[in-house]
């Protein structure tokens, strides 16, 4: 039976105080409070007011709060377990609200707000799928997309082959990277493209109609269906549901001008999350190709950042982070493999030459912007390394919080250089789920394809590490993450390389308090503490209780956002 999932606004807007002498309090009474602080682990109650955390404890503990203030007590989570908001350090709300207007067609299968999609594992699979959806398209203004499409497991199919199965559909396979797009004849046409579109793009073959990384410049221009504000916003309604559905109210988005405008990408998302009051915080991190595709100077690029900042709300709001781009994408193997490389020879990419990088990255730095750096390889890892002990030998430091982003392969020796220089990593358990074990088939081998996202040299070596979905690379799930995290077990139902597991409580610290920590607003959000915002997840049972082989069962209650309630309500 398909469930749909409704935002609520808050169930009663008299229940959000005013913080003044005598103010007006709500006490949330629980099962249990986790609070993520070792001085006080768990609780009972917390009381909150003007969307902050007052004091934490119990009922008895807070009585000299609620005796000076006029007080209401909210059971209605007596039953549940309450943990700090959960946090996903690494987003990109934009792609769920192009990429949800179509179908999904992948090798893994996804439930979304716009309906539920079994994967396809084999090329059989995928072509019996892929002509059931294109028969039932019925637009003949736009082409037929799919997103997902992967050859390692539905087999080499480009312009030629999508010409014989579909000769008069337009039909485009937006990759499961996202990185790379496939087009027939009709789709070419329809969108207008030319060969001369494409002439002096390295990064794109006209002959297959595939166009990847830097090459999808000649393309995506000539589809602005895309962000028609009604798609697109239906699009960005898509992706709050799913986050709430995974109960978050904090998520950095890392890679804001993908599309190549940033103002008006956020310009859409501020307008969407604010009409909609949506239950969750946005934090927008603009990105170095943006800037080097529109023939910017690191300069010109920090200006424009600061007018972005000019319209921060609550809600949605462009901080002082900064991404960069090492290596090319996991999910298209284009990572920077160091030595043996791949098994059937091909090489990775350089999403900017590393020179190019490193200058961008001295004038962030110098200006004391938290710097982020997609990185997947272990010789990108290798570079990344490099490229932060140049930059604390020339322009000390302290407390940077560097973050490698990804952490698809590494050695162990590279954990202990992360540590030494103080590194942090966000990573994304999910590619060991999803890609270990065709990875170890296909392309790298089994000791180092068993070997993806190795957290448990992390956790061993004490580097700070955070989770993330990279949404939509894996369900927009905290709870997901963390399973994947600490069991390891592949799609395919294969534990590999179990010493890489992390602990219980570090998966969950993980999408938590290190997260917020990694951010650098772990004085605001993160844990359950008075002072801090008022952002809990409500849980229908303990993480603790329940262990790791159960976490991503566990139901999600809904959220408090800045003190007022948000249920998700499901229906048949």
């Amino acid at each position: 039976m398909k469930k749909t999932l409704t935002l609520l606004l808050a169930l009663n807007a008299s229940l959000i105080p005013t913080l003044v002498n005598g103010a007006d309090l709500t006490v949330y009474t629980a099962k249990k409070i986790i609070t993520m602080e070792p001085a006080l682990p768990s609780a009972t109650a917390v009381a909150v007011a003007d969307g902050r955390i007052v004091s934490v404890g119990s009922l008895e503990s807070l009585q000299p709060w609620i005796s000076a203030s006029n007080t209401t007590i909210d059971r209605s989570l007596e039953d549940k377990v309450l943990m700090p908001g959960f946090i996903d350090p690494h987003v990109h709300p934009s792609l769920p609200a192009v990429l949800t207007q179509f179908p999904f067609l992948a090798p893994d299968d996804w439930s979304l707000p716009s309906g539920e999609f079994p994967g396809a594992k084999t090329p059989e699979a995928y072509e019996a799928s892929l002509k059931k959806l294109v028969a039932a398209h019925n637009n003949p203004q736009l082409p037929f997309i799919a997103w997902g499409y992967h050859p390692l497991w539905h087999g080499d199919v480009y312009r030629e082959q999508l010409n014989a199965w579909f000769p008069d559909t337009p039909v485009m396979l937006w990759h499961r990277s996202f990185h790379e797009l496939i087009a027939n004849d009709a789709a070419l046409q329809l969108l207008g493209i030319t060969e001369a579109d494409t002439r002096g793009n390295h990064e794109s073959d006209w002959e297959k109609g595939h166009f990847w990384e830097n090459g999808l410049k000649a393309i995506v221009p000539k589809m602005p269906f895309l962000f028609q504000p009604d798609r697109f916003g239906q699009g960005m309604v898509n992706f709050l549901e799913m986050a709430h559905r995974g109960g978050l109210t904090t998520v950095l988005d890392m890679g804001t001008g993908v599309f190549g405008n940033p103002a008006a990408e956020i310009a859409m998302v501020r307008q969407t999350v604010q009409s909609t009051q949506a239950p969750l915080r946005i934090i927008m991190t603009p990105i170095i190709t943006d800037f080097l595709a529109r023939g910017k100077t690191p300069e010109q690029a920090m200006l424009e950042i600061d007018e972005w900042r000019q319209g921060n709300s609550p809600r949605v709001l462009v901080d002082r982070h900064f991404k960069l781009m090492m290596d090319g994408a996991i999910f298209s193997g284009l990572a920077q493999m160091g030595p043996p490389g791949y098994i059937d020879g091909h090489e990775g990419l350089w999403m900017a030459p590393p020179e190019v990088t490193a200058a961008w990255a001295r004038v962030f730095w110098k200006a004391g912007y938290k710097l982020h750096a997609h990185t997947n390889g272990d010789k990108s890892a290798a570079a990344f390394i490099d490229l932060l002990r140049q930059l604390q030998a020339d322009y000390p430091r302290v407390d940077h919080r560097f973050t490698l982003e990804h952490f698809a392969y590494s050695t162990e020796d590279q954990s202990r250089q992360l540590k030494a220089l103080g590194a942090v990593v966000s990573a994304n358990p999910y590619y060991h789920y999803l890609l270990s074990d065709i990875y170890s088939e296909l392309w790298l081998g089994e000791d180092r394809g068993s070997q993806m996202v190795r957290l448990g040299s992390l956790e061993r070596n004490g580097v700070p590490f955070a989770l993330h979905s990279d949404s939509p690379m894996a369900p927009l799930s905290p709870l997901t993450l963390a399973y994947n995290a600490s069991n390891r077990v592949t799609i395919n139902g294969k534990l590999s390389a179990p010493r890489e597991r992390i602990s219980l409580d570090a998966a969950l610290r993980a999408i938590t308090i290190n997260a917020a920590w990694i951010m650098g607003w772990e004085d605001e959000i993160g844990s359950i503490r008075a002072g801090k915002r008022a952002d809990f997840t409500v849980l229908d049972a303990d993480p603790y209780e329940v262990g790791a082989g159960k976490l991503r069962e566990i139901p999600i209650w809904g959220t408090v956002f800045e003190g007022a309630l948000y249920p998700i309500q499901v229906t048949d």
